[in-house]
């Protein structure tokens, strides 16, 4: 892809672009939740469906010229369907907390009590934070991990009992542990509640069976298509039948007008790529790397969150480590050129700007093809870094080893 048109247009976008590719290649990304999209996903974005209002479902439309886009999003429906065994998907929602609305909306009604995770023990903003909409909207009520870091179940079933839910919710952001799947769903069953999974963090180990399915325990499964799905930034929901209806209904006309048809196309492109079998070796790959990051950093004094991980990041609580906050770290760490971010540990008596912890990930790096002899590498780089954050001379020494390491594993070869 050259982007001489951009360039002769519109040389200060082009140049923040130039700059983000360097960044990008020359970079190390640790964040959990981000990801490189292949060169086919990132033309298909930048494709002639950017063109085209699509509003309604293929073959219900409310414009005409649908031939083309109905394919489009009929191969992203029929794909996902076939990645995770669900029964009904919709793959219009434009990302994550999109999903998760729409989902909330398509049965609940306001003031209607959900369970949730809180936020500083893993779970995500949109399950229940006080900031967010949905809780200004919903009654939640979120549920911690205890004192071994993982969930209590019988705890869990305690405040069911107790609050009746009409929605029982998993999903995390920050958890690092594989939830009980089928406790989720006797809990739900026994207070006759409503089961959904947010796995927009997982979906890509398990669409790589590396992880167990939890579509089929589930009544409502919401998802990102980027982090470890490896496609555009996006959304979808899955759903049982029984919930096919309400769920379009509140995707569009509920909470959307058109779809984004560049995005849904690169969606179909994307999960076509996790159907080949080198996508289940990239997600066993995640998993290796992650357990060579939590026995390295354990190895080096830091205390993970949760005493480890299951999946594909770690918890880090870098303050009661090294004495050192998440933000400082996450500083001294950009400046070397690994990017990850600050993020608050259970019960973080710090602020959120400035928390006791990091979140550290390993799937984009596992997408450009670095193993366990690397995530060795960068895990000393993560405590020499740490240990010397205000030291700028060993800083940029540091960065150079980074820059050379990157230029071994490139991300995109035809790209100028």
């Amino acid at each position: 892809m050259i982007y001489n048109n951009l360039k002769k247009q519109d040389s200060a976008v082009y140049k923040a672009m130039q700059g983000e590719l360097k960044r990008q290649q020359e970079g190390m990304e640790l964040i959990a939740s981000e990801n490189y999209v292949s060169e086919a996903v990132l033309e298909a974005l930048g494709s002639v469906f950017t063109n085209k209002y699509s509003e309604g479902y293929p073959s219900h439309r409310y414009y005409g010229g649908q031939e083309f886009t109905d394919i489009a999003e009929t191969l992203a429906i029929d794909r996902a369907k076939k990645l995770f065994g669900a029964e009904h998907v919709n793959v219009q929602p434009h990302s994550g907390a999109p999903a998760n609305m729409i989902a909330y909306s398509a049965v609940l009604k306001p003031g209607d009590t959900v369970l949730g995770m809180d936020l500083s023990h893993g779970g995500h903003l949109t399950h229940g934070h006080p900031v967010t909409l949905s809780a200004q909207i919903y009654n939640f009520i979120r549920y911690k991990t205890d004192k071994s870091g993982k969930i209590d179940y019988k705890e869990l079933e305690k405040m069911a009992v107790k609050h009746k839910p009409k929605l029982i919710l998993a999903g995390f952001s920050a958890y690092t542990r594989q939830l009980d799947y089928k406790k989720f769903q006797a809990i739900a069953k026994k207070v006759g509640a409503i089961s959904m999974f947010d796995i927009a963090h997982i979906a890509g180990l398990i669409a790589g069976k590396a992880l167990l399915n939890p579509v089929p325990y589930f009544d409502i499964v919401t998802t990102t298509t980027h982090k470890t799905l490896r496609g555009p930034r996006g959304g979808m929901i899955m759903c049982k039948k029984e919930f096919a209806k309400a769920i379009d209904k509140s995707a569009f006309p509920g909470f959307q007008g058109g779809p984004h048809m560049n995005n849904v196309a690169a969606k179909a492109v994307a999960f076509g790529e996790a159907l080949k079998p080198s996508f289940k070796t990239y997600a066993k790959q995640i998993l290796k790397n992650a357990k060579v990051l939590e026995t390295e950093l354990k190895k080096h004094g830091f205390k993970l969150m949760f005493g480890g991980t299951d999946n594909h990041m770690v918890l880090v609580d870098i303050f009661g480590s090294k004495g050192v906050t998440g933000k400082e770290a996450e500083e001294a760490l950009d400046k070397i050129g690994i990017t990850l971010n600050k993020n608050m540990i259970p019960d973080d008596p710090r602020s959120p700007f400035d928390p006791s912890g990091v979140r550290i990930g390993v799937p984009a790096i596992t997408t450009r093809g670095m193993k366990e002899k690397e995530i060795r590498i960068i895990s000393k780089w993560i405590k020499d870094a740490i240990e010397n954050h205000k030291d700028e001379k060993f800083l940029k020494k540091l960065h150079q080893e980074v820059i050379k390491l990157c230029k071994r594993f490139p991300i995109y070869k035809n790209i100028k």
